[in-house]
């Protein structure tokens, strides 16, 4: 690595929008994100799952002989 060009790697405080913070390293000085891994529905699982059926049964239900 050359010396004086490349930015200065810190430890940063990340905010999300849910008020959750963590420390994680960054050439940043403050970060702040929308969704985080304490509300995202993924990881919280309060995580809706639709039924809506894949392309297979719709093509069946379309096209169903009598």
């Amino acid at each position: 690595m050359q010396k004086d060009i490349q930015p200065e790697y810190k430890e940063v405080t990340v905010t999300c929008a849910c008020g959750n913070t963590f420390k994680t390293g960054s050439v940043k000085e403050d970060l702040k994100v929308e969704i985080c891994s304490a509300c995202h529905p993924f990881f919280t699982g309060k995580q809706k799952t639709a039924e809506h059926g894949g392309r297979i049964e719709k093509f069946n239900k379309k096209y169903r002989q009598k």
